[in-house]
């Protein structure tokens, strides 16, 4: 192959618009992450999870009434039936969690009755509504299973946040607890065309079902350059161990060309707005269990590392929405490896209304299956020789 052939278009599509939409924008300028018009730190700040699904869903703030149908609606549909419970009962226990999700939501597919509707706005709202209630109820019960425990069923009087937490505990949370649970849900639920939620945009222009789009962005969210950050975060601060190690970790970062995990990120040109909201949560929950060492690390961590990449690299680094989630989940008792599906039993409230836009958007021109083109830099055969006649056939 020559050199001339060796085009390079490896960009990720960065600063390619590919769709409209009406749903988030992220100005990464200016820090500002806005759902349907809302500055997402207002709705953390002032709404729930609930209110939040229901304005990315029906475009507007639920009145009171709405609201009430709604959180009825998804609590009578959250509970998942027996026999994919008992499917997860056969799954080996250290069974990646996001596999487990994955899996669970195509096994969900085949109890739905709308799944064989094609075409059908409200039945896509209805399958819709189902995932955003029974993917923490699928994700929940995994964890009891892979314990040694039984699955309980949902509450339907519980919020959406603190259901959660008790079908992953056996007990009610307080009202702070589900508070802080309830503000991560709201800040993780959507992002704009992040490569999950492509993922499943591409998937639903085929006009496939719902669940294969979701299915999917859980796949593209499982790799470890999308979720798990904050895991990678959580790892790191072990690995610091102490306020007085982080001066030598950052050296060695510097030194040897690496990065501090939860600083950086590929649109946002200041701080993250959610990183903003979290960090004091962070603080407040290591407060409450009595262990403030993860966050303080994190706060010096975040200062130091800032400055140090400014001096010795004239570079700006920013903290991202990953850095004080991780320490934030930890002090909230939850294991590592759950916590990127935690990211997706909120990022489902995006993804659905991302897949109720691409099949069924007013705007026009109307959405088209994804088919992008590709240039071809591999070898060309010559005018004769583009048959297998001329293989020695021994």
């Amino acid at each position: 192959m020559t050199d001339e052939c060796k085009v390079i278009l490896n960009t990720g599509l960065r600063g390619i618009t590919i769709a409209s939409t009406k749903i988030s924008d992220v100005r990464g300028n200016e820090g500002k992450l806005i759902y349907r018009g809302y500055l997402v730190k207002d709705l953390a700040e002032n709404a729930s999870f609930e209110e939040v699904t229901y304005l990315l869903l029906f475009e507007k703030m639920p009145g009171r009434k709405e609201l009430e149908e709604f959180k009825k609606q998804l609590g009578e549909a959250r509970a998942i039936p027996a026999e994919l419970t008992d499917a997860l009962k056969t799954r080996p226990r250290d069974a990646l969690p996001m596999d487990i999700l994955q899996a669970g939501v195509a096994m969900l597919a085949h109890h739905d009755p709308d799944v064989k509707t094609e075409g059908d706005r409200e039945a896509t709202l209805r399958m819709a509504i189902r995932l955003i209630a029974q993917m923490p109820t699928l994700l929940a019960a995994w964890e009891r299973i892979r314990k040694g425990k039984e699955p309980l069923a949902p509450l339907p009087e519980l919020d959406h946040a603190a259901n959660f937490l008790y079908m992953m505990r056996g007990e009610k949370p307080d009202e702070e607890l589900s508070g802080f649970f309830d503000a991560c849900l709201i800040l993780h639920a959507e992002h704009s065309f992040n490569a999950s939620t492509f993922a499943a945009r591409e998937i639903a222009s085929t006009r496939a079902h719902i669940y294969a789009a979701v299915a999917g962005a859980i796949g593209s969210l499982s790799g470890a350059l999308h979720g798990g950050a904050n895991t990678r975060v959580m790892k790191m601060l072990m690995k610091i161990g102490s306020i007085d190690a982080i001066d030598a970790y950052i050296r060695n970062e510097l030194d040897t060309g690496g990065k501090i995990m939860g600083l950086g990120h590929a649109v946002y040109k200041v701080d993250d707005p959610r990183a903003l909201i979290l960090a004091p949560m962070a603080k407040k929950m290591g407060e409450r269990v009595g262990e403030t060492k993860w966050y303080d690390i994190s706060e010096a961590l975040e200062k130091k590392a800032k400055a140090a990449f400014k001096q010795h690299k004239n570079m700006d680094i920013f903290v991202n929405v990953d850095f004080y989630s991780a320490s934030l989940y930890y002090s909230m008792g939850i294991d590592m490896d759950l916590f990127t599906p935690l990211f997706a039993i909120s990022r489902i409230a995006g993804w659905v209304t991302h897949v109720l836009e691409e099949q069924f958007a007013d705007a026009a021109p109307k959405p088209m299956l994804y088919r992008p083109e590709s240039d071809y830099v591999g070898d060309y055969c010559g005018p004769d020789e583009c048959t297998l006649d001329h293989i020695d056939k021994r």
